[in-house]
């Protein structure tokens, strides 16, 4: 069977997923070169695969070595929960952190090449879940929404550079 040239497969009711992967065989995804996009000093892109501790140990040396008044948590897919437990962590281990959380969707375009003559190239549009998290030592923009003020004191414990590790 031929593949249309686009195939939104989430949203396509009429092929099943055995008959998606026997089609998906002919073809192979092209794979992109990825952009040099240039990543802020402050900013911190979690991964699914990295380690929660050493995310942590780098807002720890932001905001006590190197004295920044704020750090932006970015993730992506499956790397939001990871992003949004180190936020908690980060807010329960330094005193006076603000807090702005901004969810969004980016739309993905993967491309695939067939592998057989006579087979149209076939794209598949997909949306990622996105989270971009700002902790400040400096108030932030009350009207935001996603806007949360710092914890009560009392629940903050502040531990040491050794700690963290």
């Amino acid at each position: 069977s031929r593949l249309p040239q686009t195939l939104p497969r989430t949203l396509d009711a009429r092929l099943s997923t055995q008959d998606w992967n026997s089609a998906m065989n002919k073809y192979r995804r092209v794979i992109k070169p990825k952009e040099e996009v240039v990543k802020d000093e402050e900013e911190i892109r979690v991964t699914a695969a990295g380690s929660v501790s050493t995310y942590i140990s780098r807002a720890a040396k932001l905001f006590n070595e190197m004295d920044k008044k704020f750090v932006t948590i970015t993730a992506t897919g499956n790397a939001l929960t990871k992003a949004v437990t180190i936020t908690e962590v980060c807010k329960r281990r330094f005193k006076g952190l603000y807090q702005v959380t901004k969810l969004f969707n980016q739309e993905l375009i993967d491309e695939f090449e067939p592998l057989e003559e006579g087979l149209e190239k076939v794209t598949e549009t997909r949306n990622v879940a996105c989270i971009q998290i700002t902790l400040s030592k400096d108030d932030l923009d009350k009207s935001a929404v996603g806007y949360q003020e710092p914890l009560d004191e009392s629940l903050v414990k502040e531990v040491d550079q050794e700690e963290l590790t």
